[in-house]
C-alpha cells in the first residue's frame, strides 16, 4: 500500500500539526513523510541542524504520545541531523588523534 493511501484526513491533520510544533521551535526543520514498517505507520523525518535530537522529541513528545494512545493514530516522528554534518563530525573524529596505547602488564 503507497503512502499516499494511508495518509487520512486524520493522519494528514497529525502530521501537520507535529510539524508545526517542531517549526515552531527549530524554524529551519525540513520534513519528508514516508510509510514506515517497524512499526507499522506514517513517519514524519523532521532534518534539524542541533546537535542533539532528543531536544526534537521534546517539543512533540507528549502531543506524539496523545496522537497514538488516545486517538489510535500510527504516526511517528524521526528526527535527524543534516547528512553533511554528521559526515563532518566523522570526519573530524578520524582525524583526530588516538588516544595513547595502555601499556600490558
Amino acid at each position: 500500500m503507497k503512502t499516499e493511501n494511508r495518509l487520512t484526513p486524520r493522519i494528514k491533520e497529525a502530521i501537520k500539526e507535529l510539524g508545526g510544533l517542531i517549526t515552531a521551535h527549530f524554524p529551519q526543520a525540513t520534513f519528508v513523510i514516508e510509510e514506515g514498517f517497524d512499526p507499522e505507520g506514517i513517519y514524519l523525518l523532521a532534518t534539524v541542524d542541533i546537535a542533539d535530537t532528543d531536544e526534537v522529541i521534546a517539543v512533540v513528545g507528549d502531543r506524539l504520545v496523545e496522537l497514538q494512545v488516545d486517538e489510535g493514530l500510527p504516526v511517528y516522528v524521526t528526527p535527524l541531523r543534516p547528512i553533511e554534518l554528521v559526515i563532518a563530525e566523522l570526519r573530524k573524529r578520524e582525524a583526530a588523534t588516538p588516544p595513547a596505547s595502555l601499556p600490558l602488564p
